[in-house]
């Protein structure tokens, strides 16, 4: 690993408790400097008190309390009320055109590759940490990592071998019932592709993520799209891009220039043969709004923040994280991850 870069770490272990605390003490300074000064902030927040929030509150409690004693640590450590902090994470829920991207890249293959542009609000470049978080009663994780927010809706990779990359899905007509963040954080702690999706099956209606999964020892790689209460997937046989529509789910959804154009972009380089998820993903060609976003004019209102990829070997999972523009990245393998303790 690379302990030279402008994207940052933290170690964390114990209760969920615990853990949400060391993500709030982390986060802290960003979001009260940064992020609660943004307009997206202020227009989520003021609906913390509304039935939505306190209807998902009661779910979330009933089916995930360990997510909840995370979320109220991560309200101590980032020194907030915990409704606020609850209504951040029900967003894709109360605004069905959050500014949240995201473009993933699934090569199948001899050595299968999950790789990920981790797009997100500008405001944030260079505040974004990775956490490596070890719970008392679950697999350990490594996890990209905003501040004031939980890991599960970004990408990861559990000590189960199990690797997680997460898009936003814009889906319209939603009744929510527990936040799309909450499942994201729960699969985590699943041992299991199979596991995911036994858990996203019986999950209450939420808004719309697209993941895709893979795991050490399993074949192949697995396409999932879900949200108000319905869950569709596919094994990937060939190389796919993935935006922030849906490709199969039922739902009606809004699909921006953007995610339209990404998609549009990728299909016609893999088309092409381009097969270099760096390439690929770093791409700013076409003649649409581009692949890799740094501009300030986003019309989505979103940034690449960083780009992960993650190659399943037979015994083991070697990944690498690039933070933009950086030469450095941090980069390891799951063995040497979770070699000690």
């Amino acid at each position: 690993m690379n302990d030279d870069t402008p994207l940052d770490w933290l170690e964390t272990r114990g209760s969920h408790h615990a853990l949400g605390l060391a993500l709030g003490r982390k986060g802290r300074a960003a979001v009260h400097e940064r992020l609660r000064h943004s307009d997206l902030w202020r227009a989520i927040v003021a609906q913390a008190d509304t039935p939505a929030v306190a209807r998902m509150h009661a779910r979330s409690e009933r089916h995930f309390p360990w997510v909840m004693a995370e979320l109220r640590g991560l309200a101590e450590g980032l020194d907030l009320p915990l409704g606020e902090v609850l209504a951040w994470h029900c967003r894709g829920e109360l605004l069905a055109s959050a500014p949240e991207g995201c473009t993933t890249l699934l090569l199948p293959g001899d050595t299968p590759c999950l790789a990920h542009n981790e797009d997100g609000l500008p405001c944030l470049d260079g505040t974004a940490f990775l956490v490596h978080a070890r719970p008392d009663d679950q697999p350990g994780f490594l996890s990209f990592c905003y501040p004031g927010s939980l890991p599960g809706h970004t990408f990861a990779l559990t000590q189960t071998g199990l690797v997680q990359t997460v898009n936003n899905l814009r889906l319209t007509g939603i009744v929510p019932e527990v936040p799309r963040m909450v499942l994201g954080r729960a699969m985590l702690a699943q041992p299991s592709v199979a596991g995911v999706l036994e858990l996203l099956e019986a999950a209450p209606a939420s808004a719309g993520f697209h993941f895709s999964l893979a795991r050490l020892g399993e074949a192949g790689l697995t396409s999932v799209e879900f949200g108000g209460g319905t869950m569709r997937h596919r094994p990937v046989s060939t190389p796919q891009l993935h935006a922030n529509h849906t490709l199969y789910h039922p739902a009606g959804q809004v699909t921006t220039r953007s995610s339209a154009d990404r998609q549009r972009r990728g299909e016609a380089l893999l088309a092409a043969g381009v097969r270099d998820p760096l390439a690929l993903l770093r791409d700013t060609g076409g003649d649409g709004l581009p692949i890799y976003r740094r501009a300030p004019d986003d019309p989505d209102e979103e940034n690449t923040l960083a780009t992960a990829c993650f190659r399943l070997l037979p015994d083991d999972v070697a990944w690498e994280v690039h933070p933009p523009g950086q030469a450095r990245h941090w980069r390891g393998t799951l063995r040497s991850l979770f070699a000690c303790g």
